[in-house]
């Protein structure tokens, strides 16, 4: 799939960052077994990205945690290599694939059940004002076209709502669809919180309480946050641009 895309934050979650030979250079200089050193050899001559993780507790400022997942081995075991890149090592970086590109790209060794329902969220996100991207196997598959997709993988989605009306809807969209597909995936707020939507409809949608909490990823840390706070950076409506 095509790397271009508006400008991103090349240190957000899930992003995707390609290197510059420096870059590929420092890597394959920094160790690693003989397994590490084959796979990062394949990745710089695929032209394949890494994908932003969160922050190791001991990076430094300069430092992009970043990492890599292998294809499930025939146990399922999906191999993953944890690496640190500097920030001019990255030579060019976009957000992840939005879920209709996935869609309209008719992925190969994509269950025909997926691919229905799939473009059946997609368009009622769409009808709903809302702009889904992927993560996790889906995300991998689409980059490589490797086989990273098995019969219990989940779907991974990323929901950055615009508004609490926003919020509702597509949490509610979600759960509807849920019912007929392995959805997972994280809701981002503004700040760059991060919530399982499934936690969030628990406590938030089924719980109705504002000072319930969820486990909220931010880039260097996680923590319980109360939901109402989470909510209330959102303005109740979706403003339209000037």
């Amino acid at each position: 799939m095509s790397m271009s895309s508006a400008p991103a934050l090349a240190g957000s979650r899930h992003h995707l960052l390609w290197l510059n030979e420096a870059g590929w250079a420092r890597l394959l200089a920094g160790g690693g077994d003989a397994r590490q050193q084959a796979t990062l050899q394949h990745w710089q001559r695929m032209r394949w990205p890494l994908i932003v993780r969160r922050r190791d507790v001991e990076a430094s400022d300069e430092e992009i945690c970043v990492g890599i997942a292998l294809p499930p081995d025939p146990q399922g075991n999906k191999p993953r290599i944890a690496l640190r890149v500097r920030a001019d090592d990255v030579a060019s970086s976009r957000a992840p694939f939005l879920l209709r590109d996935i869609v309209a790209a008719r992925l190969s060794g994509l269950p025909a059940a997926w691919q229905t329902g799939l473009t059946e969220l997609q368009e009622h996100m769409a009808r709903a004002g809302i702009a889904l991207s992927v993560f996790g196997s889906l995300a991998w598959q689409a980059v490589t076209a490797q086989a990273y997709l098995r019969s219990s993988s989940d779907i991974d989605l990323l929901f950055q709502p615009r508004s609490q009306s926003q919020l509702e809807a597509g949490v509610r969209l979600l759960a509807w669809q849920a019912m007929f597909l392995p959805l997972d995936g994280e809701i981002v707020f503004p700040d760059g919180a991060a919530v399982s939507w499934k936690e969030w409809r628990q406590v938030a949608v089924l719980g109705s309480h504002p000072e319930g909490q969820v486990l909220v990823k931010r880039p260097a840390s996680v923590a319980l946050e109360r939901v109402g706070l989470l909510r209330a950076s959102l303005p109740q409506e979706q403003t339209c641009d000037a």
